[in-house]
């Protein structure tokens, strides 16, 4: 199939009715979820997993909401895992307390609640 043809094809099915989506607004965002998923599911270049992330990293990535679709990007980017960029949503939004309680000498953790605090991440 050409692109052409693809973009025609495309359209032709994002103007197709869909049920529950009554504007464009809910079909279009219904398709990015859609696509996010499929994006997801494809094997991409995980070659940085598991090494230790850089300040600047970490900093970009607590700088995007955590969004799925900035999630799957950042783990492109930065050739790790989906899982390991959720993390560190999660360890930036925790409360210090409880991380005192289950990790409280993770060098991790506090580089990412050291870098979460510089950018004014709003959960710490």
């Amino acid at each position: 199939m050409k692109k052409k043809e693809f973009r025609e094809a495309l359209k032709k099915l994002l103007e197709t009715e869909i049920s529950g989506l009554s504007s464009w607004e809910e079909k279009l965002s219904y398709t990015r979820q859609v696509l996010v998923e499929l994006d997801k599911e494809k094997e991409y270049d995980q070659s940085k997993k598991g090494q230790a992330w850089s300040d600047d990293e970490l900093r970009l990535i607590l700088q995007l909401p955590p969004t799925k679709e900035n999630i799957i990007r950042l783990a492109r980017a930065f050739k790790r895992g989906y899982g390991s960029i959720e993390q560190i949503y999660r360890w930036a939004a925790e409360d210090k307390k409880s991380i005192q309680k289950k990790r409280p000498n993770d060098s991790f953790i506090q580089q990412i609640k050291r870098i979460a605090k510089e950018v004014g991440w709003r959960a710490t």
